[in-house]
């Protein structure tokens, strides 16, 4: 629906505006620690402390944001690379491109570009809600999408109109393989219709068959 697509702009947009500020912040920071000095030291040995203590410091400030970030981007499925065959194939159609993990990997690196990476991971959520059978683990999963990727609350929120949403907390009253079926149809028909077609004219997908391309003259 082209409200959602309307709400999918807006969120990129809001994306990219908030980067600027967090960027300018970090350079703020980042001065302020050029300018201030630890201390005002009158030996060698106190300027070697202060500088070790700080050295240590940001060192500690790095590794805990690598570990942030690396928790932030989930890990994309395991595949082997595409063939020449395939990366041609996902210019026919959405559904040949959704269809195997190396297409979906593809993809959802250009999500990310566009802020916009938490429709696929909800869409992979769903397929593994579907193979599930235990009522239990059926139950806790759904929570677990629901409070992700639907709850206003979520950083990660999707971009589902007001009816569908209905339907899922009516279905969340008990949860099944097929919860969120409404929901997934919506997302997918989201990506397919507002992303797809720029992922086909992007670079990450240009850059892909030209070196696939490139490798099959040389073969």
């Amino acid at each position: 629906p082209m409200g959602s697509e309307r709400t999918e702009v807006r969120k990129r947009q809001m994306s990219m505006t908030q980067e600027t500020p967090g960027a300018a912040q970090a350079q703020l920071s980042t001065g302020n620690r050029g300018s201030n000095a630890c201390c005002f030291c009158w030996c060698c040995c106190c300027s070697c402390s202060c500088l070790t203590v700080r050295n240590q410091d940001e060192e500690r400030a790095r590794g805990t944001s690598h570990e942030l970030q690396a928790e932030g981007i989930p890990n994309c499925e395991e595949s082997p690379a595409p063939t020449l065959e395939e990366v041609n194939a996902w210019a026919q159609s959405f559904d040949k491109l959704m269809l195997t993990p190396a297409g979906r990997n593809a993809f959802r690196e250009f999500l990310r570009t566009e802020f916009s990476e938490e429709n696929m991971l909800f869409w992979m959520a769903c397929e593994e809600l579907k193979q599930e059978s235990n009522k239990n683990v059926i139950e806790e999963k759904a929570r677990l999408i629901y409070e992700d990727y639907i709850s206003i609350l979520s950083p990660k929120e999707v971009s589902l109109d007001s009816r569908v949403r209905e339907v899922i907390n009516r279905n969340m009253l008990e949860p099944s393989q097929h919860t969120f079926d409404d929901a997934q149809l919506q997302i997918y028909t989201l990506m397919h219709r507002d992303s797809y077609p720029r992922f086909m004219s992007s670079a990450i997908y240009k850059d892909l068959l030209q070196s696939l391309s490139e490798k099959s003259i040389e073969a």
